[in-house]
């Protein structure tokens, strides 16, 4: 029998004590989902979620007995996070799908495991774990754990007509678990659909690619998605940009060290086109740190690899340097995909990563001189004063910001 009682994270006193309070007087509460999943392939386990036969508010009465605390996160749909020693858990109540229309169910509380099961997306992601440790499938997740494959519970079809978020579920999975070619029938059933992914609100959908793409390795995942017309369902601009870029981004990430960066990946698969970025960003309704990030990559200038010094200085203090960072990012990427055997292509990638290494280093310095000084020297207040620090300002970035406050104001004088 599969067990999982022997894991660090299963033998925490605090979930030791929730399982407790669930497994007594005729209750019974189960591990499941990700934390399940994620022991079985030796991968960390984040969040514990547990099932439970009992009613939510049978959970919040046994909680308050037991003097734990119980916030009632999503009651009405049968969840009541338990914290104990400032560790939450979510307990959720079985549940059977009573009505569903592709973005949400209405759902009725159950005490049947199998319902329960049945109705949730994949079948790794309804393996169960009972108090004593002992694995409970009873969807074939785990002969699909131990050969990678991600595959919808039940017919393909009606768990996507369930929700049609499954169709980007379905891939995000894919590219953290799956191998080999993804499932036929769910590929099939998530094309079939795709046109479906239009009724989702945007937040949905951008969540779940912002994790496929933080994925260690999302190439395959976007190949298949791109292979089936789903990728240009939510991406529309990368339909004539492509996805090229991603495997040479993936093995510069962990050559180098990066840390995966849904952005970075992003911006490798679309345009560097601001206005076509800004409508992106509209659509998907992105943070607006997230659309300054494209924005400041679109309009950064490029960098040649074999610009001065001096000469990336001035630029990065003309532009914002995350931006210029991210060029040569992408631009670092590309060569290191083309160097194997071409010495003129290993040479650039030592030149761009100096570049980007000065780029990462960079602190804009603060011009000197203001107004005030400009007024002080005997200028009226007025459009020259601005004319006249502009070309000061020249002046300074020309010498590589070497003059000091005194040359420039003397300087400032000659100029009036």
């Amino acid at each position: 029998m599969t067990s999982i009682a022997g894991e660090a994270w299963f033998q925490d006193a605090a979930l030791q004590r929730v399982l407790a309070l669930l497994n007594t007087d005729g209750g019974e509460g189960r591990i499941v989902g990700g934390a399940v999943r994620n022991s079985l392939l030796a991968l960390p386990v984040a969040d514990v979620d547990i099932a439970t036969t009992l009613l939510p508010e049978a959970v919040v009465e046994r909680a308050g007995a037991a003097g734990i605390k119980a916030v009632p996160t999503g009651i009405a749909h049968g969840t009541v996070t338990l914290v104990v020693d400032g560790k939450p858990f979510e307990i959720t109540t079985l549940r059977r799908d009573v009505e569903t229309d592709g973005r949400r169910a209405r759902v009725a509380f159950s005490d049947d495991w199998q319902a329960d099961a049945e109705r949730r997306d994949l079948t790794i992601n309804a393996l169960y774990a009972s108090a004593d440790g002992a694995v409970v499938d009873m969807v074939g997740g785990l002969a699909d754990l131990e050969r990678r494959n991600i595959r919808f519970i039940g017919d393909a079809a009606t768990r996507i007509a369930e929700d049609y978020l499954r169709i980007l579920r379905f891939f995000r999975f894919f590219a953290y678990y799956g191998s080999g070619r993804p499932d036929a029938d769910g590929l099939r059933a998530c094309a079939a659909a795709r046109s479906k992914i239009a009724t989702l609100s945007a937040e949905r959908v951008w969540s779940e690619m912002k994790k496929l793409l933080a994925a260690k390795d999302p190439g395959r995942a976007l190949l298949w998605m791109r292979q089936v017309g789903i990728l240009t369902e939510v991406l529309p601009e990368t339909e004539k940009w492509g996805i090229d870029a991603i495997p040479a981004l993936v093995a510069t990430e962990r050559a180098l060290g990066w840390t995966s960066d849904p952005l970075l990946r992003l911006a490798a698969i679309v345009p560097p086109d601001a206005a076509r970025l800004a409508k992106l960003g509209e659509r998907l309704r992105l943070s607006k740190a997230e659309a300054a990030y494209l924005q400041d990559w679109a309009n950064a200038p490029g960098v040649k690899d074999d610009v001065s010094d001096a000469a990336l200085d001035r630029l990065l203090y003309r532009h914002d340097a995350s931006g210029i960072a991210t060029r040569l990012k992408l631009a670092l990427a590309v060569a290191r995909g083309k160097a194997e055997g071409d010495f003129e292509e290993m040479a650039r990638v030592a030149r761009l990563s100096k570049l980007l290494e000065r780029t990462v280093r960079w602190k804009k310095p603060v011009f000197p001189v203001n107004g005030a000084d400009a007024l002080a020297a005997g200028l009226s207040a007025g459009p020259e004063v601005g004319d006249i620090l502009s070309k000061l300002e020249q002046q300074w970035l020309d010498g590589n910001f070497t003059m000091n406050r005194a040359a420039l104001l003397a300087r400032l004088k000659e100029l009036i």
